[in-house]
């Protein structure tokens, strides 16, 4: 076995952005021209400066992922804010771990499964829209819980949180789809969470206030 692999095939562009962005570039490329064509310098300049942000924001690289028996991949690109044991979820039956990834406008928003399996349920929830790096945020913000079962029939659930700003939650998953680690599903636009429910038993390989990429980073290892 390959020590890595490609879930989806490698982009055919140097800077590849995520296709939920190119409303927001072309809304912000046009007033640009438009302040420019007016005569209006500094709206132009700062205009040409947030279609710049505005397609920093939406990348989306292609990434290679670890094939590691059992590893459990992050799905987002940001800094682990919890990483415990708890009794009772919302989104998992039982004692589990969950493993909350905090993402800021400046990190990519793109999300990616963690482990390979076939989407048994998804649930989403229109909730408020606190800030996501409080614990709050996890039950009463706007969300979205994915719910895997993999083939060795072990339980995992993705939630993805809209935060303070982020008002749309993308994604493409359907009921019965098989899907693999590593593979782009969806994003939350403009600063917001990730949550990742496994089972208890799950050799945990990363803590607090580490900085992981979707895809990539190994959360934990199924056992």
């Amino acid at each position: 076995m390959n020590e890595f692999s490609r879930p989806d095939l490698p982009s055919q562009v140097a800077f590849p952005v995520a296709r939920a962005g190119y409303p927001f570039i072309f809304a912000s490329a046009f007033t640009t021209i438009v302040f420019a064509l007016l005569g209006f310098t500094i709206l132009a300049s700062a205009g040409l400066a947030v279609t710049f942000f505005i397609c920093y924001f939406f990348r989306n690289p292609d990434r290679v992922v670890p094939n590691h028996n059992g590893a459990v991949v992050s799905p987002a690109d940001g800094r682990v804010i919890t990483a415990n044991t708890v009794d009772n979820s919302s989104f998992f039956e039982g004692k589990c771990i969950e493993i909350s990834i905090f993402m800021s406008v400046f990190n990519v928003h793109v999300n990616r499964i963690p482990y390979e399996g076939r989407v048994k349920k998804i649930s989403y929830y229109p909730g408020k829209f606190f800030s996501a790096n409080l614990d709050k945020a996890s039950k009463h913000n706007e969300h979205n819980a994915v719910f895997l079962e993999t083939e060795e029939g072990k339980k995992i659930c993705m939630v993805q949180i809209a935060g303070l700003i982020a008002r749309r939650i993308i994604c493409k998953l359907q009921k019965n789809e098989k899907v693999t680690r590593g593979q782009r599903f969806g994003m939350i636009c403009f600063g917001s969470r990730v949550t990742v429910y496994l089972p208890a038993d799950t050799k945990l390989n990363v803590t607090v206030g580490n900085k992981v990429k979707a895809g990539t980073s190994i959360l934990g290892y199924l056992k």
